[in-house]
Parts: C-alpha cells; sequence; structure tokens
C-alpha cells in the first residue's frame, strides 16, 4: 500500500496543507478501525483514501477522508491532494469523478497542472453574537467579531468575521476552550487590507475538536467563505489567502449552489504502508 504526502494549495514544496493519499487496488475499503489508525499514524490533518469504482457508477473513484481522530464528511485540500495524485501517476486524465459523503465532488487537471474542484457551496446562517453559546466560541478564539454566522449541511463551521485582515494575523486562540465550546471547525475571516497583494479576503481555520489545532489551508472553510464574501463584494470570483504559517491561495468561483475551489499541489514524499 503506497502512502503519498502532498502540500496542496500551493505550488512549492513545504507550504500549503499536506494530505496524506493512499490509493487502494481493492474495490472496497477495509475497515474503519484500519483506516483511521493508519490517519492517526501520518498524522496530518487529513488521510484520503480512495478505490476505484467499476464503470458504469455514479462515480469514478469513491473518496473518504480522516483525520487523525474522525472522518471528515468534506475535505478540500486532500480531495485536491488525491486529485494531483492521480494525474501525477497517469491512473486518471481530465475530470475525474469522486463518490464522497458529501455526493460526487469533480476535480479537473488543467493544463498548468491547477486543478479546479467543484463543492456543495455552504449555507450560511447568521447567528446572534450575544448568544451565551456564541460567545463563548468567540472567546476562545480571542476575537471580537463583526458577524458569526454558522455553516453547513456538509460541514459544521462557524465563520468569524473580524474588523480587518491585522486582528486575523494576531489571533492566539485558546484550543482546549475551543475544543471544549466550539463545532468542528471555525474560520476567522476579514478583507484583505490591500487588493493589490493578489487576495482578496484573508482567513486562518482552528479545528482543535478534530484533532487539528489550526489547519494550514482549508478548502471546505471556503466553500462558506466564497458565498459570504461573493454577498459582500459584488464578485462571484474571488482569492483567499488563508494565513496559517505555512500559508496558501485558494481561488473560488460562486456558482450557485456549487462553488469552485482552484489550487495547484505538490508531491513531497512517496512510501510504502509496512504494517
Amino acid at each position: 500500500m503506497r502512502i503519498r504526502i502532498v502540500d496542496a494549495f500551493t505550488d512549492r514544496p513545504f507550504a500549503g496543507n499536506p494530505a496524506g493519499v493512499v490509493l487502494l487496488d481493492s474495490d472496497a475499503f477495509p475497515e474503519d478501525d484500519r483506516l483511521q489508525r493508519i490517519a492517526a499514524e501520518v498524522n496530518l490533518s487529513e488521510t484520503a483514501f480512495a478505490h476505484p469504482l467499476p464503470e458504469g457508477a455514479e462515480a469514478d473513484w469513491a473518496l473518504r477522508w480522516f483525520t487523525p481522530v474522525t472522518e471528515a464528511r468534506m475535505c478540500g485540500h486532500a480531495t485536491l491532494a488525491t486529485a494531483h495524485v492521480l494525474r501525477t501517476t497517469g491512473a486518471a486524465t481530465g475530470t475525474v469523478r469522486f463518490a464522497t459523503l458529501s455526493g460526487v465532488l469533480s476535480a479537473t487537471a488543467g493544463d498548468s497542472g491547477m486543478i479546479t474542484m467543484d463543492f456543495p457551496t455552504a449555507r450560511l446562517t447568521a447567528l446572534d453574537v450575544g448568544q451565551d453559546a456564541v460567545g463563548a466560541v468567540v472567546g476562545a478564539l480571542g476575537a471580537e467579531a463583526r458577524s458569526v454566522h454558522q455553516a453547513g449541511p456538509y460541514i459544521d463551521y462557524l465563520v468569524v468575521e473580524v474588523a480587518d485582515e491585522s486582528a486575523v494575523h494576531r489571533l492566539a486562540p485558546d484550543l482546549t476552550a475551543l475544543a471544549r465550546t466550539g463545532p468542528r471547525g471555525c474560520a476567522v475571516t476579514a478583507a484583505t487590507e490591500d487588493p493589490a497583494r493578489g487576495y482578496d479576503f484573508v482567513s486562518r481555520f482552528f479545528a482543535p475538536a478534530c484533532g487539528i489545532g489550526e489547519d494550514p489551508v482549508t478548502g471546505s472553510a471556503h466553500t462558506a467563505l466564497a458565498p459570504f464574501w461573493s454577498a459582500r463584494l459584488g464578485r462571484d470570483e474571488l482569492t483567499g489567502l488563508q494565513a496559517s504559517a505555512r500559508g496558501g491561495l485558494v481561488r473560488t468561483a460562486l456558482r450557485g449552489d456549487r462553488t469552485l475551489l482552484t489550487g495547484a499541489a505538490v508531491t513531497v514524499i512517496e512510501g510504502e504502508l509496512l504494517a
């Protein structure tokens, strides 16, 4: 069983978000406990497992994602990483369809090596910042929130808008408190201070309840950030910077109930599972 580590949403090694990718030769997944143990051993925010589906199925590959402690219903960077591995190994060309817990997702590789994924757009519900539960999350983040939205159904995230880009960079959340009070993940965001820098909004993402302190670049969060910022900026095509230590850019294009996410990826490690 081959395992690859792929840096996603970046065009250079040791940046973006690393994901484990395991392509299975079988026509079914191993037991869930084995998948979870492998993901815990890889110990990245997500490890993707995929196996080919028979001709005539609703998709080309079945795809699942595991954090070190739980299965995820949606993951952008590990999907990008999987599509990159399929393309670079010759296992697939053009558009690849994945059967997932979030429905059928597709990924299309362009001539430049950039990959565009088609994901469901998250639905946003405004929350009262004064609610105790919301206030506890905002307090754990150490932020002063302008607005808070719940994003679903495939992701259980909060989108927390703060005053400016500097406030996003300054965040130093209490991850223990956030794991206790928060949902699966929290995206903290603000508009760019300088559009000439090449991005329209900035974000950071925290998911300690899923075994992820700060995620380097979170594709799934951008299915919520895209409609959030498109409504405010009046444009359907935007670029987001996730301002983690590794950092990465996600190009988004809002298409109604679907969001296109585009990025590059680089394979940095390839090995063999011996156990």
